[in-house]
């Protein structure tokens, strides 16, 4: 199982495929990462000798953000919304949506399951 930044990728799928396992890397990067090194997209991640791994590596630190860097882009700049008490930070802080989404139905992911209250007895 070929380890790329620390994180193991699939070996037995596409190259192309493999690579959107790390974080930050969709199709597209993934295509355009493989035409850089040169490598086929065809061929399969355990077919991958080790200095393909290393040039792999090298590019992914030193070209873009992935990863952990990246998961701590995106949290730092969450807490900078609820810091400076933007709109999007309160619902960030309160746990509803944040991109406009209506929020009477629906918006179960963020809001959670739903509570049912019963009728009460006098």
């Amino acid at each position: 199982m070929p380890r790329v930044i620390g994180i193991d990728i699939p070996p037995d799928k596409r190259l192309e495929i493999s690579l959107t396992y790390l974080y930050g890397i969709g199709l597209r990067l993934s295509k355009e990462i493989i035409a850089r090194l040169n490598l086929n997209p065809d061929m399969r991640a355990h077919q991958l000798t080790q200095d393909d791994i290393a040039r792999l590596n090298m590019l992914l630190q030193a070209e873009y953000v992935v990863e952990g860097d990246l998961r701590r882009q995106v949290q730092n700049n969450i807490k900078r919304l609820i810091s400076i008490h933007s709109y999007r930070g309160l619902r960030h802080r309160q746990g509803l949506p944040v991109r406009g989404q209506r929020t009477k139905t629906n918006a179960r992911t963020r809001k959670g399951r739903r509570k049912t209250v019963a009728n009460k007895k006098k």
